[in-house]
């Protein structure tokens, strides 16, 4: 990393190795495209960073930030780190009492915050965290009657900084030149789906060992766009976008709204995409819900090419030669087809698109590839700066996450478990060194591995397979092994379900499933077809509508084994909401928060009863709510 310890230090090296005209960023405002170079950058990361000290920023603190991706959290995330502190990302639709924890766990002294939505939770919460010396917001709109000097803007901070460089000119630098490559640069808040949330504690050079073996799988280059819209508190966004950003000069563009995000990745059409799993899936029922609505002539073009994509899809990785016909009919497919399709979703000039954060089904991947599009698997976790695996460029296995990055070792313990080894494992769970010690393993040779709670296996090919959490792989009392989370993929492949919990266990004697229609495409598909409803209540307990379900869940039973099969299942009378702590803000469901709040129901499909009573708030068109009781029918299969 050519002496470079820190991402701050790379930050500098980029400034200084470019022309000043050089463009660093874009953030579309009022539906323009506004361009930033790398020197205008470094003036705003030096006099927020200088600011800070002026502040009162001690080297080794903690500042929290919660917002949408903006500039102004990117140079705030560099400034802090220039001048020695860590950040800690916070989810943008985090609830005071989340951002309570979070905020006093992590021992932040300061806070950057975006708006006024985000100001008035802190000042909610001001009693409750007394570390908080100062909140930083960076658009004041609907902020300039407030009165409380607790508060101060992103501008006044780097008015204190400018005066700063101007009384020591070399202060920003000198700073910098501190940075050492253990020093703490991120603490990351895991899910919580057991329990609290642990903060991970990632170093700098965790970070960009993390960049430097992923850019030698997939090389990235200055020219290269990335679109900044993952969550901040989150992994991904700072692992994909802001190391690569200052570690190898990538673009970083801002879109102007998070309802904008689809719209202005096809303005960039960036080279390399990131989407959680979520958001694949949700290209998948989106493309094929366009398709249905379509004409009749791009129907009849797309039945006709798609099984052209998947031979050509099956024949690359399975390493077979492409025939001369294939090939004239995939490029007539690609020119009528495929290209206009990858342009819709932005996706014109994509090398490399990427997924993580769940497992992508089989059948999605293939999905994507069969248009042309280069998805890749990617697995770990925060622990490890997120992904240690990748698919290689002609060797990609739809059943797996891909080979690890050079300078990682995977191997699997006695029972099964996935334990990874090399220079992106975390420092430590912050303030949990119980936690730290259960986790990470020292061998004889004091290499730390960390213990992942994931089941799979390395195949001859050396190639990742994941199966599910250790402790969701479950076994049914007629002795076969399940993975939920495999049926709960596979079943999301159709555009009707949007959300699935496998249910089953040693005292069961067989597979049920909770599933969540898509409210969207199911009322898109009734209304098509003339069959009324009113709320999503009354959509999903249509007759109609379970046979459209019953189906797909029927496709993915011949996926199985017998006696692995799902035989019964409900539609849900709502959806899984991480307000209710169903899920986390990452969309991870909570089993046990599940379990517990719909025993009636999974109750009600292993004892034969034909509906459950179940008591539900309805929201209506005009913002009311009222609560009912109704009937959650339980269809089977066999």
């Amino acid at each position: 990393m050519n002496g470079l310890k820190t991402i701050p230090q790379h930050f500098l090296a980029q400034v200084r190795q470019g022309p000043p005209n050089k463009v660093a960023l874009r953030q579309k405002e009022f539906g323009i495209w506004r361009e930033f170079t790398w020197q205008e950058s470094y003036e705003q990361v030096r006099d927020f960073a200088l600011g800070l000290i002026v502040l009162g920023l001690q080297r080794g603190d903690h500042l929290c930030s919660i917002g949408d991706n903006d500039r102004q959290y990117l140079w705030g995330f560099v400034a802090m780190q220039a001048v020695g502190a860590a950040g800690v990302g916070m989810y943008t639709d985090a609830i005071p009492s989340e951002m309570s924890y979070i905020i006093n766990h992590s021992d932040a002294t300061f806070a950057l915050a975006k708006d006024q939505e985000q100001c008035d939770k802190f000042l909610e919460l001001k009693d409750e965290v007394p570390n908080i010396k100062k909140v930083i917001y960076w658009d004041d709109k609907g902020l300039w009657s407030y009165d409380d000097d607790w508060l101060i803007s992103f501008e006044e901070v780097q008015v204190l900084g400018a005066e700063l460089a101007q009384k020591e000119p070399d202060r920003f630098e000198t700073e910098i030149a501190l940075g050492q490559a253990d020093d703490s640069a991120l603490i990351c808040y895991t899910s919580g789906t057991t329990g609290l949330p642990k903060g991970v504690v990632l170093t700098h050079e965790n970070l960009l060992t993390v960049a430097a073996m992923a850019f030698e799988v997939d090389p990235r280059y200055d020219t290269d766009n990335h679109v900044s819209f993952m969550p901040m508190g989150w992994i991904a966004e700072p692992v994909f976008g802001i190391v690569p950003h200052c570690y190898q000069g990538m673009i970083m563009n801002f879109p102007e709204e998070p309802e904008t995000v689809r719209q202005n990745i096809r303005e960039i059409a960036p080279q390399n995409l990131f989407y959680g799993a979520r958001l694949w899936d949700q290209l998948v029922g989106q493309v094929q819900v366009q398709i249905e609505e379509s004409t009749r002539l791009n129907k009849k073009l797309y039945e006709t090419f798609l099984p052209v994509g998947y031979k050509v899809a099956d024949k690359k990785f399975n390493k077979e030669p492409i025939g001369l016909g294939l090939k004239l009919a995939y490029t007539l497919g690609d020119l009528l087809v495929f290209a206009p399709l990858r342009n819709q979703l932005g996706l014109s000039n994509v090398r490399g698109a990427y997924t993580a954060g769940a497992v992508l089904s089989p059948d999605h991947i293939r999905f994507y590839h069969a248009l042309g599009i280069n998805l890749k698997q990617i697995y770990g976790s925060t622990e490890v700066c997120g992904g240690v695996t990748v698919h290689r460029d002609g060797d990609i296995k739809f059943a797996s996450v891909g080979v690890p990055y050079p300078g990682v070792e995977i191997r699997t313990s006695d029972d099964g478990e996935l334990l990874i080894a090399g220079a992106t494992v975390m420092k430590e769970y912050h303030k949990n060194p119980e936690a730290t010690a259960k986790d990470i393993l020292v061998d004889e040779d004091g290499r730390r591995w960390f213990r992942t709670g994931d089941a799979g296996y390395i195949d001859d090919d050396g190639h990742v397979i994941f199966q599910d959490r250790v402790k969701n792989m479950l076994r049914l009392a007629n002795g076969e092994v399940f993975s939920p989370q495999f049926i709960e993929g596979r079943l999301k492949f159709s555009p009707y379900v949007k959300d699935v919990m496998a249910v089953g266990g040693e005292d069961k004697d067989y597979v049920t499933a909770l599933i969540v229609m898509d409210f969207g495409n199911v009322g898109n598909w009734a209304e098509r077809r003339g069959l009324g409803y009113t709320t999503f209540i009354d959509l999903s307990q249509k007759p109609e509508v379970y046979d459209l379900v019953q189906q797909a869940v029927a496709d993915v039973n011949e996926n199985l084994p017998p006696n692995g099969r799902i035989r019964r299942f409900v539609l849900m009378h709502k959806e899984f909401d991480a307000d209710e702590e169903e899920m986390t803000r990452s969309r991870k469901l909570k089993r046990s928060v599940l379990f517990d709040k719909y025993s009636d129901i999974i109750t009600g499909m292993y004892n034969g009863a034909d509906r459950v009573d179940v008591r539900a708030t309805v929201q209506y068109q005009d913002g009311s709510t009222s609560v009912v009781e109704t009937a959650v029918k339980i269809a089977s299969l066999y």
